[in-house]
């Protein structure tokens, strides 16, 4: 592993730029950032939604930087000509780290090494939390630029403390264009990129959202500051945006219901689903009748005709049926000549 410090050490490595990113820091930022909105328990397409949700936020943030970039100016603590410049030129992120090396500068003291016809050396010492370092500048006379060990403006493309102490030392008021990267630019997105082959690489075939807003803004406030100049002026606008504003509503919903599907002159016509059994007991409990009404046409037994069973045949309710056991006797006529011949052969009875 030391023998190939010079292939992983950092050290090593700082006269490569990288924009202050080390090998492994671009995918530990864009999972920290996919974590905010991700879940290992979220299922396919719940992850396909909250991955454009997050990129959607991605881009919401970008075209806000851009537009604070556009139309807005930092200000600067330093009252510097060269902080004045630098506010000017870098986006709000970039300027923000510009101006902390140019506030730690002031603490940073130069001594001179040594000189001689091609250049100079600087030992440039600042101390803080009670201890000193020491950074070393060389500034090269024939090309007029200045180099430090630390490496930051070749790593990170931003010049250093140790560079901007040696400028204030000579008094250098402005940033010379060579140490000004166009990536940490205002306009560092005009113009065009080209590839390898020297093709134009386009974003998108529509013009960008930044572009856009920035034109209505300027138009926006141009009306605005006319509207501004008379009373009816402002209530000729306001009335306008209204009717705007319900215009652009109605074009954010989209077309009608009546004309989804096609003209409204055509007529659509829906048929009904079709039925699906359900499961479980879906069948109604039907009775003993129904039941047999549901097997056929009975007969009689007795008579053979319909409408009725052989209990209720009317030939059986016409037939007399012997008394039970239960019921009164029937009086007996002592007249009939059956019981006289009765009593001729065995003598009266009562």
């Amino acid at each position: 592993m030391f023998d190939l410090r010079e292939s992983w050490v950092p050290a090593y490595a700082r006269h490569f730029f990288a924009a202050g990113m080390s090998s492994s820091q671009r995918a530990e930022c864009s999972h920290g950032f996919f974590k905010q909105y991700i879940s290992r328990k979220n299922s396919l397409m719940d992850f396909i939604i909250r991955f454009e949700r997050a990129l959607s936020h991605q881009r919401q943030k970008e075209l806000v930087a851009d537009h604070v970039d556009a139309f807005e100016v930092a200000q600067c603590i330093l009252p510097m000509p060269m902080n004045k410049q630098m506010a000017t030129l870098y986006t709000r992120t970039m300027f923000q780290k510009f101006e902390q090396e140019l506030i730690q500068s002031t603490a940073c003291f130069l001594e001179l090494k040594t000189e001689d016809a091609s250049k100079v050396v600087f030992n440039v010492s600042e101390r803080k939390n009670w201890e000193t370092r020491v950074a070393e500048v060389v500034y090269v006379k024939d090309s007029d630029h200045a180099s430090c060990s630390c490496k930051r403006f070749e790593f990170v493309g931003i010049i250093c403390k140790h560079i901007l102490a040696l400028f204030r030392r000579d008094q250098i008021e402005y940033m010379p264009d060579k140490y000004i990267l166009k990536r940490w630019k205002k306009t560092a997105k005009f113009g065009l990129v080209s590839d390898a082959n020297g093709n134009e690489i386009k974003d998108s075939a529509d013009p960008g959202l930044l572009i856009k807003r920035s034109t209505m803004s300027r138009l926006a406030s141009d009306v605005v500051e006319d509207a501004l100049m008379c009373e009816e002026g402002c209530e000729l606008l306001s009335e306008t945006l209204k009717s705007l504003q319900v215009k652009l509503k109605l074009l954010k919903d989209g077309p009608s219901n009546n004309e989804v599907g096609g003209s409204s002159s055509q007529t659509q016509y829906m048929k009904d689903p079709k039925r699906v059994r359900c499961n479980g007991g879906s069948k109604r409990v039907t009775g003993a009748k129904e039941k047999a009404m549901k097997r056929g046409i009975r007969h009689c037994r007795e008579c053979g005709h319909i409408g009725h069973d052989r209990r209720q045949c009317p030939r059986n309710l016409n037939t007399p049926t012997s008394p039970s056991n239960n019921d009164e006797s029937t009086p007996i006529d002592l007249s009939d000549p059956l019981f006289d011949e009765f009593y001729r052969m065995h003598g009266p009875t009562q």
